[in-house]
């Protein structure tokens, strides 16, 4: 019966009856004709409504209750009780992991509520769906949460992939026996973890990268077409980061129907609630929905499938709708008679509903989550869909089966010690075969080798094609040298003007047509490709697209036009470094990912990759990726009229952290022939795990020929260029030029000799950071054999020979030469270019940063003055000659 003032609506003369016929008819033509019909119906009355001109507001929501009803969930295939027990068995291991460790240092950390929270997630993926690598093969892919990995470790240890002393030493590795990383960390543990992703929102971006990837190699036929999915594991406090939601359009606009999203919705960040006075499932809903993903809410544990069926009017889960995700949070830690009250006591009709349960059973109402059969149905429902890719959002609760210690609370997320009647109430709770009188020493458990546990355990993954997760690596190595490919680098550009980064490109260009790499190669670009003269390879390789080119450029009609293809090769990704750098990730992974040796090279505005996308460089290093990241328009004084934000002095500084990052700065177009050589060779044919990072410039300048035997200096990082003609002068000098201030050394040298009878060597630094790894490598070999003989650093054989005093500039700041000072034989003056950048040409820069030849020459009578070998008079008069202006402002400050 509905109440009176239901009886009209709105005061427009239709009263709550009429609503229910219409309703009534609706469910008729549902059940009697199916979804489609009835999905067909609301697209009319919705375009009708349009035609007539009856506004209505615009949600992209649904009501809060769960996409699947239980009418179609389908059968649950397991044995679900044996599936409950192995869980509760995965439950306890992962938390006596974390108590264990805490016992013995209070300090260790580690999480136990993101895996309380996501264990029914994750054990319906691993006993149903996750399937593992094979020959025959590739498997999916699965971005685990980063906090949820002692359970991760800890079903590795039920399936006998590692010892109770791994677990005993779980964030201490450097204990005998080796223990376990605190996250997913590949470079730790190179057989076990896959991707890196506790730094929160980088899985999802990766991992929507990572699906097209897997769609790039398909289309163009480098591997074959196969069902693998990309599952990407999250909670709802990692979506408030931007790389999070960031690419969830490219998903659906390139049709990533092998993608899906699990967010774990406990409604909890790691200080308290995501949305306390909102909803993030419906925000997450609309915000997916609007990008074109199939989402499934699961929210309700099928406890509350009577009441939903009861519910015709639709008052319930009106109710759920409208209540803050505070006060759900709160539910979930208070009484059944303050779930009935807060839930079901304002209104009659719900009271009623709900008459014959006890308060225990409102209590204990399970989120969807927790339900292996909801979130079956889901993920099955999620790995049929075509067409577009999924997000699951599904309602748990952090902390779940803590008790009072934790669950549900705010303070769940840094727990990370239980006392005994905690633990009595978990080990209870779950039946966990652990005795009162062994409750404080927290054992692990593991069933026989017999029994049910156990053998269900192992034959679901062996049926799912083996362990997740596991690395392998499985390319096979590269066969040539490719020495004919880059010998015409070798010989300089005859007099014809061309940047570092058109050399690089025709490079790019050559080993695009090499018959061994050239299919392997993935030129990378964030929109910039014609900044950086790449626009004829549009025409030789095309940009990838899935969907091939659907328009006619409007530049069709000329030589270097704009083609989109299926099987393009460029991946040209918008304006995005953090995208581009995804897809260098999946890229440059991809030889143990798919066993492929794609090569990727990511080239981009050098100031916007490790200053703006640093954190997902490191995860890259994590990974142990493969390939070159190339910054172009590089250092502080190329990149003329840019300016400040785009200059860039900073990125061979940042590159240091990264241990496995080969960083060099070269000048000239042999430089980059061998560095990019020797690189293939060291990562696609020795397999090491690097990557390198090459700055390349966009000034014009006749390139040189390689001096003979320059090879290995180059790749050390530094060699003699040119050395001085004039074998028996009065005063000497070794000018350390590198990249774009390499030549203002040159002239630097001819001023020196022709005006102040000064005779120097010019030397080309390629790499600041390999002579730093060099020399503190070497420091430390020094340190632990006091009793052999001592070794000398790199720099320091090189310029022990050489006469004079030592100078060094370069496009970067002054930090940079100076990280090798420690090693050279002689005090080291430094010029480099602190500060912030102007909007000016070339000349001018380098001389408002004090780097250019007048500058250099300047330093080096400086410090010939400083030890004596001339007058001041002489730098006074060079001064003046050399027209620098003494009053003018410091560059660091202005």
């Amino acid at each position: 019966m509905a109440n009176d003032s239901d009886v009209k609506v709105l005061g427009l003369g239709i009263d709550a009856q009429e609503i229910q016929e219409w309703i009534e008819s609706f469910d008729a033509i549902l059940k009697e004709e199916g979804r489609e019909s009835a999905t067909l119906l609301l697209d009319r009355l919705r375009a009708r409504a349009t035609a007539l001109g009856v506004g209505h507001a615009f949600t992209a929501n649904t009501p809060y209750v769960n996409t699947i009803p239980f009418s179609q969930q389908g059968v649950f295939p397991g044995d679900q009780e044996i599936e409950r027990r192995i869980k509760s068995l995965i439950r306890w291991n992962a938390l006596a992991m974390v108590v264990r460790a805490n016992r013995v240092d209070h300090s260790i950390g580690g999480h136990i509520s993101t895996y309380a929270s996501a264990a029914t997630l994750l054990e319906v993926g691993f006993n149903h769906f996750f399937r593992g690598r094979t020959d025959e093969f590739e498997g999916d892919t699965v971005y685990l949460q980063g906090h949820a990995s002692p359970g991760v470790y800890s079903r590795a240890f039920l399936e006998g992939r590692l010892s109770v002393q791994q677990l005993e030493n779980f964030r201490r590795e450097l204990r005998q026996g080796g223990g376990l990383s605190s996250y997913p960390h590949p470079w730790l543990m190179p057989d076990f973890w896959e991707y890196p992703t506790v730094s929160m929102g980088l899985g999802p971006l990766m991992s929507i990268y990572q699906a097209r990837f897997n769609r790039y190699l398909e289309d163009r036929g480098l591997k074959p077409a196969t069902d693998a999915k990309v599952w990407a594991f999250l909670g709802d406090g990692e979506t408030d980061e931007p790389e999070t939601l960031g690419a969830i359009t490219l998903a659906s606009r390139e049709n990533l129907d092998n993608l899906i999203f699990v967010i774990n919705c406990n409604l909890q960040r790691l200080d308290g609630p995501v949305r306390g006075n909102g909803k993030i499932v419906q925000e997450l809903e609309a915000a997916f929905r609007g990008a074109g993903w199939n989402c499934i809410k699961v929210l309700w544990g099928s406890d509350w499938d009577p009441l939903f069926e009861s519910d015709t009017e639709g008052l319930l889960a009106k109710r759920l709708g409208e209540m803050v995700d505070g006060e759900m949070q709160k539910l979930t830690v208070e009484s059944g008679a303050y779930v009935r009250e807060q839930v079901f006591g304002g209104d009659p009709s719900l009271l009623k509903m709900v008459e014959d349960y006890p308060d225990e059973a409102l209590r204990t109402l399970r989120q969807g989550g927790h339900d292996p059969r909801k979130v079956y149905a889901a993920y099955k429902a999620a790995v049929e869909h075509k067409g577009s890719p999924t997000v699951i959002l599904a309602r748990t609760i952090k902390g779940y089966g803590l008790g009072e210690s934790g669950e549900g609370r705010n303070i769940t997320h840094q727990q990370k010690k239980l006392n005994e009647d905690e633990l009595r109430e978990f080990r209870s709770r779950f039946g966990i075969p652990i005795n009162d009188d062994q409750l404080n020493e927290t054992p692990f458990y593991c069933p026989p080798e017999d029994s049910r546990e156990i053998q269900y355990l192992r034959a679901r993954r062996q049926s799912l094609g083996g362990y997740v997760p596991t690395r392998k690596v499985r390319s096979k190595p590269l066969v040539a040298d490719h020495d004919a490919l880059f010998r015409e680098f070798h010989t300089g550009s005859d007099g014809r003007e061309v940047s570092t980064t058109m050399a690089f490109v025709g490079m790019l260009r050559q080993m695009l047509r090499d018959p061994e790499i050239g299919k392997l190669v993935v030129p990378i670009v964030p929109d910039e490709a014609r900044t950086f003269g790449m626009e004829s390879l549009f025409r030789q390789v095309g940009i990838y697209s899935s969907r091939g080119q659907l328009y006619e450029p409007v530049d069709l009609h000329t030589l270097l036009y704009y083609k989109e293809a299926k099987d393009g090769q460029i991946l040209e990704e918008g304006i995005t470094e953090a995208g581009s750098m995804g897809s260098f990730i999946a890229a440059g992974s991809a030889y143990a990912t798919h066993g492929i040796n794609t090569i990727p090279f990511f080239i981009y505005y050098s100031m916007f990759g490790f200053q703006r996308i640093s954190d997902f460089i490191w995860a890259a290093a994590d990974m142990r990726c493969r390939g070159f990241m190339l910054g172009g328009t590089a250092g502080r004084t190329t990149l003329a009229g840019e300016g400040l934000q785009h200059q860039d002095g900073n990125s061979h500084i940042l590159a240091l952290p990264m241990p496995n990052v080969l960083a060099y700065d070269p000048a000239f177009a042999f430089e980059i022939a061998v560095i990019i050589q020797d690189g293939i060779r060291r990562m696609y044919k020795e397999g090491e795990s690097v990557f390198y990072y090459i700055t390349v410039m966009n000034e014009a300048y006749a390139m040189p020929a390689m001096p003979a035997g320059a090879e290995d200096g180059i790749l050390k990082g530094m060699y003699k260029f040119r050395a001085s003609e004039n074998k028996k002068p009065k005063l000497r000098a070794q000018l350390l030029g590198s990249g774009a201030i390499l030549r203002e050394a040159l002239k630097a040298q001819e001023i020196l000799e022709e005006k102040y009878g000064v005779s120097a060597d010019v030397w080309s630094v390629t790499s600041y950071k390999s002579l730093y790894t060099d020399g503190i490598d070497t420091d430390r070999w020094n340190l632990l054999h006091p009793s052999e003989k001592a070794r000398l650093p790199y720099i320091t054989q090189c310029l022990s020979g050489s006469e004079g005093v030592l100078i060094a500039a370069s496009d970067y700041l002054k930090a940079l030469p100076n990280l090798v000072s420690r090693w050279t034989p002689r005090r080291l003056a430094v010029l480099g270019t602190d500060g912030f950048g102007r909007s000016e040409g070339r000349e001018a820069l380098r001389d408002f940063f004090e780097v250019d030849a007048r500058f250099i020459t300047l330093a080096t009578l400086s410090e010939l003055l400083r030890e004596g070998k001339i007058e001041a008079s002489v730098v006074e008069k060079a001064i003046k000659d050399l027209n620098i202006n003494t009053d003018k402002p410091n560059p660091l400050h202005s």
